[in-house]
């Protein structure tokens, strides 16, 4: 089953319960502006437990148990499935596409992996050759540029070379 198209949030909510069984409540600690992953990328409360939601429709996780919450509602653990593991284990070592994607979703990779324990050697090789070659490209369109597309290019430009410095400090 192919997996669907998942936002940053339920990427992240699919990640943090693939490191073990959770629920929601301990997802958005995490996620909170001062949580672990949410000093990343901060996903509030609602939106985790809408993703969690929207993965278990998904297919991508499960409910294990309910227990009895200490003053609120019951509280439901999560798992992934078997689908939820892989499509994990492979969006964790897939580089983004775009040197804006870098602030949020490359950042939050390094945050779960580094969670995980994990070396951030291939990912962070894999995302260099990515935008290596976009690199000069933008540069011979910030100098052929006139006008705001000038300004534009060079703010492109600009990012994608302290972009390539920063994974070169990173490796």
């Amino acid at each position: 089953m192919p997996v669907p198209s998942l936002s940053l949030a339920e990427w992240i909510v699919l990640t943090l319960v693939d490191e073990g069984p959770a629920h929601g409540f301990a997802i958005a600690a995490l996620t909170a502006e001062d949580g672990d992953v949410g000093r990343a990328w901060h996903v509030p409360r609602p939106i985790v437990y809408r993703a969690a939601d929207r993965l278990t429709a998904a297919g991508l996780l499960v409910v294990t148990e309910t227990t009895a919450g200490h003053r609120g509602p019951q509280r439901s653990i999560l798992t992934t499935t078997e689908a939820g593991a892989a499509a994990v284990a492979d969006w964790l070592a897939r580089p983004v596409g775009h040197v804006r994607d870098l602030r949020s979703e490359f950042l939050v990779k390094l945050a779960l992996l580094t969670r995980r324990g994990c070396a951030l050697d291939a990912l962070v090789a894999a995302q260099r050759e990515v935008l290596a070659p976009l690199e000069p490209a933008l540069a011979r369109r910030r100098a052929e540029a006139t006008g705001f597309t000038a300004i534009l290019a060079a703010w492109r430009h600009e990012n994608a070379r302290a972009a390539l410095s920063f994974l070169d400090g990173l490796a």
